[in-house]
């Protein structure tokens, strides 16, 4: 690859994810069902047969084709439809040995033995099973609507992302030796954020995790006569104390790092010194260098604790698990972030303003040590529901997400709908960002059904400004041919017009070339984010396709489309229930194409520490739980 593919326009974008999105309530019964499945049956890191499984039978049936077993259990699609990039489309599979505590009608209640072959809970608390539910959905999208767009599309389950190895695992198998490179690449990630909130950054968006495991060798004895011994304890109990110094002393301020001693194993009984001690350490940093220092500072203090208290053997220091910081490529993100932005609407798309510290090894797809590493995009798509969010204490953002049940709780409940719907369509725009061509594939339109409505997908005039960052451009260029072309051209910018390379990339245009830095955050200034603020339904949503585009993201399903999908769409899958039945949920009220006012939950919210009891049922919990069931 030599260099980022083009994005189109994010307006043009926007309006290409318009006419597929339609297509998003016929679907959405059976990814919805797909979902709440994997939630039911989750599978510990590379244990992911059966959700490989589900993948591939989606993928198979949708026209992809499919190769299982990569990097163990991860799965690949490939689309091609025409010349054009190649855009890798990914999500993980796995979930966490933890017990489940939501209350929800279809909560797992799954075991599993772990590496060690001990038999522990399985729960999905990091939202994988939404990731994986809304790949595939993507993945059928985008084949049903083949005349919208050209090229490539790479359809990526990864297996082992809680153990920060399955992608570097796909690669070592060939991943883009056998199916090709890709030219960008694409991920998101639920987040603790209100249910349905896009959100982005540019350069670092996660940090950079390495776990440790140390072995400690003394001398035992009994515990009488110390003094013949070389106790183990005591050496793990200095190196714990003397390492609860180092972020303090011998990091500057100005960096974040984290260092946890969150296992310590030492000796079976009172009287007795062990010979050994076992420690395992985690460490966290949003800078290489400063992982790289966290790590010689563990090897100097435990060598040198184990030499103070005369071990007669050498400690083992041995790093078993990390990954390095997810750097989102800036080009990328604008494009991506541009045509959110004009799908969902301004409230609906922020900026975060600080990277987050906890750690993905999606950024191992990307090649960081490769001369040429590929571009990629990481987002969060926020899944809160709005009634827990308003009711968390906290008077900003920051203090709310410290208060919700986040990733990794026991009590992670999504608020289900609009939260895969947003994943659906997030994930669908961005794919157009770089699919969506001017130049669609013209074999697929000869051959594709009639056409969606191809006219302005909300009503009210087309938009007459446009966010893309190359709109200095001919404008008559990029809109010629196309059967939007009854969209006006964007307005160009003035080529000598100032800008400032600190400017968000989310809530205007930006420069050619443009300049992104890690100091230049927005706040959380969304009025999405407010308590009790939720954005009313706007008279004039012109600036919006989201907000009129048939409810297709927050909105309820139409009803016709919904009947007609039972009566025809239903038999033509291979899953083993009809998930409209499963699923159906008509005798609840309507809900607005807005996010909702009400609450999400039946019972009321939680009146306390959001981790420190489960969340109230949901609105399901009238429904038998065997109606959750594939």
């Amino acid at each position: 690859m030599e260099t980022v593919p083009h994005a189109v326009d994010p307006n043009r974008a926007a309006q290409h994810g318009s006419v597929v999105m339609r297509l998003l309530d016929e679907l959405f019964p059976l990814v919805e069902g797909v979902y709440v499945d994997l939630h039911k049956n989750p599978e510990l890191s590379h244990s992911e047969q059966r959700t490989a499984s589900v993948v591939a039978e989606w993928l198979n049936r949708t026209g992809y084709e499919v190769h299982r077993g990569v990097g163990g259990t991860g799965v690949v699609g490939i689309l091609r439809n025409g010349p054009g990039p190649t855009v890798m489309l990914r999500a993980d599979m796995d979930a966490l040995p933890l017990e489940e505590k939501t209350g929800l009608p279809y909560a797992s209640t799954a075991k599993a033995q772990d590496p060690d072959g001990v038999e522990v809970p399985v729960m999905h608390a990091c939202g994988h099973d939404a990731h994986t539910a809304c790949l595939i959905g993507v993945a059928d999208l985008l084949s049903e609507t083949r005349e919208e767009w050209a090229g490539t599309v790479m359809v990526v389950a990864q297996p082992g992302e809680e153990t920060l190895d399955g992608a570097q695992r796909m690669i070592d198998d060939g991943l883009y030796d056998r199916f090709g490179r890709p030219d960008v690449i694409l991920g998101q990630h639920l987040g603790p954020q209100p249910a349905g909130l896009i959100s982005h950054r540019a350069g670092i968006i996660l940090g950079a995790a390495n776990a440790y495991r140390v072995r400690i060798f003394g001398e035992g004895g009994h515990a009488s006569q110390p003094h013949t011994t070389v106790d183990p304890v005591l050496i793990a109990a200095n190196i714990v104390t003397r390492l609860q110094g180092v972020v303090s002393r011998e990091i500057s301020p100005s960096e974040m790092a984290v260092l946890t001693v969150g296992k310590l194993q030492a000796g079976t009984k009172a009287n007795i010194i062990p010979d050994e001690a076992y420690l395992e350490i985690s460490t966290r940093a949003l800078n290489e260098n400063i992982a790289d220092q966290l790590e010689q500072s563990i090897e100097r203090i435990v060598r040198a604790e184990a030499a103070a208290s005369g071990a007669g053997r050498e400690p083992e220091v041995e790093r078993f698990q990390g990954s390095g910081v997810t750097h989102n490529d800036p080009i990328a993100t604008g494009d991506v972030a541009a045509a959110h932005h004009a799908y969902f609407g301004p409230d609906y798309v922020i900026h975060l303003p600080d990277p987050s510290p906890a750690t993905e090894d999606f950024c191992r797809f990307g090649l960081p040590e490769d001369p040429q590493p590929i571009p990629y995009v990481f987002w969060f798509v926020g899944a809160t529901p709005h009634d827990v969010w308003d009711n968390a204490p906290g008077d900003t953002p920051y203090e709310k997400m410290g208060n919700v049940p986040s990733n990794h709780s026991p009590f992670f409940a999504p608020d289900r709908e609009p939260t895969l719907r947003a994943g659906l369509a997030a994930l669908t725009v961005a794919a157009l960002s770089y699919l969506g061509s001017e130049n669609k594939n013209p074999t697929a339109m000869a051959s594709a059904p009639a056409a969606a409505p191809m006219g302005n997908s909300f009503p009210g005039p087309a938009p007459t400004e446009t966010a893309d960052p190359r709109s200095n451009t001919d404008p008559s260029a990029s809109f010629g041919g196309d059967p939007l072309s009854d969209m006006p051209p964007p307005v160009p910018t003035p080529t000598n017009a100032p800008v400032d390379p600190f400017s968000d990339p989310l809530t205007g245009p930006r420069p050619a070339e443009p300049s992104f830095s890690d100091e230049a955050n927005d706040a959380y200034d969304s009025a999405f984010l407010a308590a009790g603020a939720w954005p009313e339904e706007p008279a004039q949503s012109a600036y919006s396709t989201h907000d009129a585009d048939m409810d297709s993201v927050m909105g309820r399903q139409d009803q016709e489309i919904r009947d007609e999908w039972r009566s025809d769409k239903a038999e033509e899958s291979t899953l083993s229930a009809d998930m409209a039945a499963i699923m159906d949920e008509d005798e609840a009220p309507a809900s607005p194409s807005g996010p909702p006012a009400g609450p999400s939950y039946g019972g009321p919210p939680p009146a306390g520490n959001a981790h420190s009891a489960p969340p109230p049922p949901g609105p399901d919990d009238d429904l038998p739980d065997a109606q959750y069931r594939l």
